[in-house]
Formats: C-alpha cells, sequence, structure tokens
C-alpha cells in the first residue's frame, strides 16, 4: 500500500501541472492535440516495450483473451474522451472547471466502489464524502449553469478508474493496449486535417514542436503510475488522493492563468479540502486497525 501511495502521489502531481503543458500547443484544435498525444504515446510504449523483454507474449495473451480487449477499448475511449474534453478546457479558459471535474471525480469512485466493488466506507468516510458534495454543490451554484466539462470529467475518470480496477493485466501491457486501440482514429484524424489544409502542428515553433513529440512520454508516465497504484489501493483511497491533482490545478488557475476565483468558490474548496483530511484520517486508522488484527 505504501508503494501505492507514492505512485498515486507522482501521478496526480503530474496530471496537476499539466495545463503548462497543453497550453505550450492553444494555438492548435483539441482534436489535433489529442491525436499527436495518442500517437506519440503509442511509439513511446512501443519502444518502452522493445527495451523490455519477455513482454510480447504476455501482449499475445492479452489480444487473443475478448474479455480483455473488451476492456481495454473500454478503457481506452474512456481516457480518450477525458483528455480530449480537458485539452479543450484548458485552451478555451476553463480550467477552473477542470479542477472542479477532478475534485468530484473521488465522490464518484466512491459510489461506483460501493456500487460495484462492494467497498464499504466507514461512518467518517461518509462524513468525508457529504463535506466534500456540499463543496461541490456550493461550487456549482457560484459556477452559475450546468458544468458540463466537471461532470463529463468526473464520470469519465471515474468509470476509467473502476475498469482498471477490474482489470488483471500488467500496467505498462494495458497502457501499451490503450493507446494501440485508439490509435488508427488519432492518425486517421491527423491525415484528415492534413488533406484538408487544417493541420497546424507543423508550423509551431521548433520547442513547441520538440514538446509536442514528447507529448508520449507526459501522457504515458502518469499512466504507469496510476495504473500501479490502482492495483495496489483502494478505489475509494485512491479516488481522494486525486485531490492533489485539482488542488495543483486550481493554484495554477488563479496565479498563472488568472481565472476568477470567487469568495464562494474558496467556501467551496475549504469544504473539499476539510473532506480530505477527514477521509486521510479515517483510512490511517482503519489501516493501522487492519495491521493490529
Amino acid at each position: 500500500m505504501k508503494k501505492g501511495l507514492w505512485y498515486a502521489i507522482l501521478a496526480y502531481t503530474a496530471w496537476g501541472l499539466l495545463p503548462l503543458y497543453w497550453k505550450s500547443f492553444e494555438s492548435l484544435v483539441a482534436g489535433e492535440i489529442l491525436s499527436h498525444r495518442v500517437i506519440w504515446s503509442f511509439v513511446f510504449m512501443t519502444v518502452f516495450l522493445m527495451i523490455g523483454s519477455g513482454r510480447w507474449n504476455d501482449i499475445r495473451k492479452m489480444v487473443t483473451n475478448r474479455k480483455t480487449m473488451l476492456l481495454i477499448g473500454a478503457s481506452s475511449l474512456l481516457i480518450s474522451s477525458n483528455w480530449l474534453i480537458f485539452i479543450w478546457a484548458v485552451n478555451n479558459g476553463h480550467v477552473i472547471e477542470t479542477s472542479l471535474g477532478y475534485y468530484i471525480t473521488p465522490l464518484i469512485n466512491v459510489m461506483l466502489a460501493v456500487l460495484f466493488l462492494k467497498e464499504k466506507p466507514s461512518g467518517s468516510q461518509w462524513l468525508a464524502v457529504a463535506l466534500a458534495g456540499a463543496g461541490v454543490l456550493l461550487a456549482t451554484i457560484d459556477y452559475g449553469r450546468f458544468p458540463w466539462v466537471s461532470l463529463t470529467l468526473a464520470s469519465t475518470f471515474g468509470l476509467y478508474s473502476l475498469v482498471k480496477k477490474r482489470v488483471s493485466y500488467d500496467a505498462t501491457i494495458g497502457l501499451a493496449g490503450e493507446t494501440a486501440f485508439v490509435f488508427p482514429l488519432a492518425v486517421a484524424y491527423i491525415i484528415y486535417l492534413h488533406l484538408s489544409h487544417h493541420d497546424s502542428a507543423w508550423s509551431l515553433p521548433s520547442l513547441s514542436f520538440v514538446l509536442l513529440l514528447l507529448s508520449g512520454v507526459a501522457t504515458a508516465l502518469p499512466l504507469l503510475w496510476f495504473a500501479k497504484a490502482a492495483a495496489r489501493l483502494p478505489l475509494s483511497m485512491l479516488g481522494f488522493i486525486q485531490y492533489i491533482g485539482p488542488s495543483i490545478t486550481l493554484l495554477l488557475s488563479v496565479f498563472i492563468f488568472k481565472e476568477k476565483f470567487s469568495p464562494m468558490l474558496l467556501i467551496s474548496f475549504s469544504l473539499i479540502w476539510t473532506a480530505l483530511i477527514v477521509y486521510a484520517l479515517a483510512s490511517m486508522r482503519m489501516a493501522r486497525t487492519a495491521i493490529a488484527k
């Protein structure tokens, strides 16, 4: 569990900083950025697997298992949808909404854990969920309209987390499968943009273009860390550690991107952070009890 905790912290810290990365490509449409992200992630994972040894047999086992391939397909489409909405929101001035979305995700994770994984949160953990829910409700009221960006990000990533808990394959193999599944779609979209003269990536400054090529690394490493964390931690606990990411994103939105942060949002996020503390203390108490037994 300790190793899983560190993997989760690494993944969510990296994801929290990603808005800085995607802002480098704000002259591109979200679909073009996503396609390059998928393509270079696939390239990175292919090279990664080629360097390793004895993994191709695992890949053959994965692609010949129908249930596994269905799960791979589902997780691939979920995370790709999440990426697309996140990139669009960041490059269109909705960074606070992405932060709110990932604050909502732990609530989705707890509900999914109870419904599908039969996890049983303690009374203190349910209190944390209630506090976080109140914070999210206040943020939604302050936002003033249906927060489709936030809710879509939360639901797609929550379901992606659930699927990752359902699979038994290695994290590296799983990520390779996910990127391979949407790779043809990404290539087809890039070809379409080129033929219709709407592609813009090739006109980027040299540094930005190199960063775009490195998007595979920036994508794959946090996902690998997340997959390793998901294999070691309960889904509900994983969800609450996720607050690291949106907290970093929130700070970026206010101090770097200069988005509006109202007093109501301050109250909302204070409730959410209180929920995080309550949940963390309850989880540590449960862990000590389990060890004592």
